[in-house]
């Protein structure tokens, strides 16, 4: 059976939605992503101060092609008026979707109260939610939280996203870590469930989805209604439909092979090369390893590119990546 997600005016026919990560979710990634079946996805996550004194940093941050949809914006702060002002702002700025982040546990942003610190400040919280509720007449509203500030019963998050419901939010985002637990620990999928059961609106379960087996797990034992998933897209931008076809009942389509990950690396580098010039170099050398994880070779591949000082290097590693002499498999322990 086909899956199909309405949130508000937005349809959606995939179940997996991509996290919004810094220093990842560019639009290269995006657009290389959607060659492979990503449909949902955001840019990093987005300061509301500084989108509304239109920051240069910003503003690049938010790059966008008319093909890069639907695209959702994830903003965090902790001012009500400013939040809702910069809703407003994503909204005439034409994107799909705006998150708002009540679960980044950078201490840079918890110190300001914002973030996972809203998961505290219920009172706060709501006003935040009404005042973007009333400034954001067409497109969804969603939150992402965590289970807790340090409480991993759930409880914290369903009394922050009752006041998202009752806002008029159109789902929740649920990370089944608290803010003391950071990235260690596994994410507890019941918990998020609770969440699940607490409320009408849909909830998107997160954590640990780094596969279709993570995926129905998290599925089964939370009751979510989609799943979003974070660096297990990272060089892998197959997840999206495999997770699609399991939850559909589908043909799981094959792994990628390692031509078809060369030839997303090659379109990767031609997209970066694109949109963002001379850094295109620099990046690549930490996102040209996200394609052969797991191949006899990163790890000599890793040491190699991170030497490239032209283009022209780099594409030639790219395309001789299989030819790489290996002098035993150590390189794979290396990466596991």
């Amino acid at each position: 059976m086909a899956f199909t997600l309405k949130l508000k005016n937005l349809n959606l026919t995939s179940s997996v939605f991509q996290s919004p990560m810094a220093g990842c979710t560019d639009l290269a990634f995006r657009l290389v992503a959607r060659k492979f079946g990503m449909q949902m996805a955001y840019p990093e996550m987005i300061s509301a101060e500084a989108l509304v004194r239109q920051t240069r940093l910003t503003l690049d941050m938010m790059k966008t092609v008319p093909e890069d949809r639907p695209l959702g914006l994830q903003l965090v702060g902790s001012d009500p008026d400013r939040m809702a002002e910069a809703a407003q702002i994503v909204e005439e700025m034409g994107f799909d979707l705006v998150d708002v982040n009540i679960g980044c546990p950078v201490k840079k942003v918890t110190g300001q109260c914002a973030g996972s610190a809203l998961l505290r400040e219920p009172a706060r919280a709501r006003e935040i939610f009404k005042k973007m509720s009333d400034a954001v007449e067409r497109i969804p509203l969603t939150v992402k939280l965590r289970l807790g500030y340090s409480d991993a019963s759930g409880k914290e998050a369903i009394t922050i996203a009752r006041e998202a419901e009752d806002a008029g939010f159109s789902a929740v985002a649920v990370h089944g870590r608290t803010r003391s637990q950071g990235y260690t620990g596994k994410a507890d999928y019941e918990a998020i469930g609770c969440v699940k059961k607490a409320l009408k609106i849909p909830v998107i379960g997160n954590g640990d989805v780094r596969d279709q087996k993570s995926a129905r797990e998290l599925l089964e034992k939370s009751g979510c209604d989609a799943v979003m998933i974070g660096r297990g897209a990272l060089g892998n931008p197959r997840i999206y439909a495999l997770i699609d076809a399991v939850i559909e009942h589908r043909d799981v389509p094959p792994p990628l092979t390692l031509e078809e990950k060369r030839q997303a690396l090659r379109l990767h580098l031609e997209y970066l090369l694109n949109f963002e010039g001379e850094w295109a170099l620099p990046k690549m050398r930490r996102i040209g390893v996200w394609y052969f994880m797991g191949e006899p070779g990163v790890a000599q591949f890793r040491e190699k590119i991170q030497r490239c000082e032209h283009v022209s290097e780099m594409r030639e590693l790219i395309e001789s990546f299989n030819l790489l002499p290996l002098e035993d498999k150590s390189d794979l322990k290396a990466v596991a």
